[in-house]
C-alpha cells in the first residue's frame, strides 16, 4: 500500500485516540504508529488504543453504512466492536473507519485459543432480533460469505491450469446456487458475521477485557450455519482437532444458538456451508501458492483432498436444496 494511505491512517488513528486533543499532532501517549494488516481487501493503522481501516476499494457504500450502524447498535453491545467517531470519510475512493484497539487471538498458543467464547458470541449474534435492527437502520445488507467464496474461485480460474484445481472446480459444481452467491439463501434467516474465524477476536478493553468480534465487512443476513462452516470445515478436513470444534459447537448449543439443534448431529445443517468454506480454502490455496511460485503446503492439500472426497458419488444439488 502507498506511503501517503498508511500516513493519512496513521493521523486518522491519532484523532480517534485523541479526540479531545483537537489537534493531528500527539505528545500525549509517544506512541508512532504499526500497520496492523496490508491488504487489497483492507489496511489497518493502530496508534495507541485506535486503529483506522481502510476498506476495500468498491466496497458498497449503502451496505458499509448499514453494517456500522449495525456494530453501533446497543443490541449488539458485548457481542460486536463498536465503531469509534470519526471525520475521515473516505481515502483515495475507500471507505476509512476507526475502532477501539483490542489484544488478537494469539496464534502462537492454540491451546488457548477461545473456541468456547467465539461459539457463544456468534449464538448471541444470530440471536439479535432482526426486526429490532430493520427497524432502527432500515434494510440490512446480505451476508457477504458466498460472495467471498465465489471470488476465491474466481481468483483460482484466472491463475490458468493447474492441476490440483479439477477437484476444486467440481465440488464448487455441485454446490447450491446459493452457497456460488447466484442465489438468495432458502435457509433461517439471521445476523451473521459472514467471515468467522479466530482472527475476528479481540479482547477490549486491552488487554484483559471481554472477547469481542471485529470485521463487519461481510456482515448481513444470511444462513446462520455460514457461520460456524470455517470450524466445520478444518475438522471434517483434519486440521482442526476434534476437542476444539467440539469446545465451539458445545459453547454454541449452550448459547442456544439456532444453526444447529440443541442435541444430535449437526452435519444436515452445516452440510452445504462447511462445502463451499472448504471449497473457498482450497481454491485461494491454489491462487495464492501459484501467485508466490511454490508448491501446495500440507495444510492447502488436505483441503484439496477434502474437495475430491466431496465429489465421490455426488450429483449436483437442485438450486433451491440446502443440503
Amino acid at each position: 500500500m502507498a506511503v501517503s494511505v498508511i500516513r493519512a491512517l496513521g493521523l486518522v488513528a491519532r484523532e480517534a485516540a485523541h479526540p479531545s486533543s483537537g489537534s493531528r499532532r500527539c505528545s500525549a501517549c509517544g506512541e508512532g504508529e504499526a500497520v496492523l494488516a496490508d491488504r487489497a481487501d483492507g489496511v489497518v493503522v493502530r496508534h495507541g488504543g485506535a486503529v483506522a481501516k481502510a476498506h476495500a476499494d468498491g466496497t458498497d457504500a449503502a451496505g458499509h453504512r448499514a453494517r456500522l450502524a449495525v456494530a453501533a447498535h446497543p443490541r449488539l453491545a458485548g457481542i460486536l466492536l463498536p465503531p469509534l467517531p470519526t471525520a475521515g470519510e473516505d481515502l483515495q475512493g475507500r471507505p476509512v473507519t476507526a475502532w477501539p484497539y483490542g489484544v488478537p487471538v494469539d496464534p502462537a498458543d492454540p491451546d488457548a485459543a477461545p473456541w468456547e467464547e467465539a461459539g457463544a458470541l456468534v449464538a448471541r449474534l444470530h440471536a439479535v432480533p432482526l426486526t429490532a435492527l430493520t427497524t432502527a437502520i432500515g434494510t440490512l445488507p446480505p451476508m457477504r460469505g458466498p460472495a467471498k467464496a465465489a471470488r476465491a474461485v474466481a481468483r483460482m480460474r484466472a491463475v490458468g491450469h493447474h492441476s490440483a484445481a479439477l477437484p476444486v472446480l467440481r465440488a464448487w459444481e455441485l454446490l447450491p446456487a446459493w452457497a456460488r452467491d447466484e442465489a438468495r439463501s432458502p435457509g433461517p434467516r439471521a445476523l451473521c458475521h459472514g467471515d468467522l474465524h479466530l482472527g475476528q477476536l479481540v479482547r477490549h478493553p486491552a488487554p484483559d477485557g471481554p472477547w469481542l468480534l471485529i470485521d463487519v465487512d461481510d456482515l448481513g443476513t444470511g444462513d446462520p450455519a455460514w457461520d460456524l462452516a470455517r470450524p466445520a470445515a478444518w475438522y471434517a478436513a483434519g486440521l482442526l482437532p476434534p476437542e476444539a470444534w467440539q469446545r465451539f459447537l458445545g459453547a454454541y448449543r449452550s448459547a442456544h444458538g439456532p444453526a444447529v439443534p440443541a442435541d444430535g448431529d449437526p452435519w444436515p445443517q452445516l452440510d452445504v456451508a462447511a462445502r463451499a468454506l472448504t471449497v473457498q480454502t482450497a481454491a485461494l490455496a491454489i491462487a495464492k501458492s501459484a501467485a508466490e511460485g511454490r508448491d501446495l503446503d500440507e495444510a492447502e492439500r488436505l483441503m484439496i483432498d477434502a474437495c475430491a472426497r466431496m465429489t465421490v458419488g455426488a450429483t449436483e444439488l437442485p438450486s433451491g436444496t440446502s443440503s
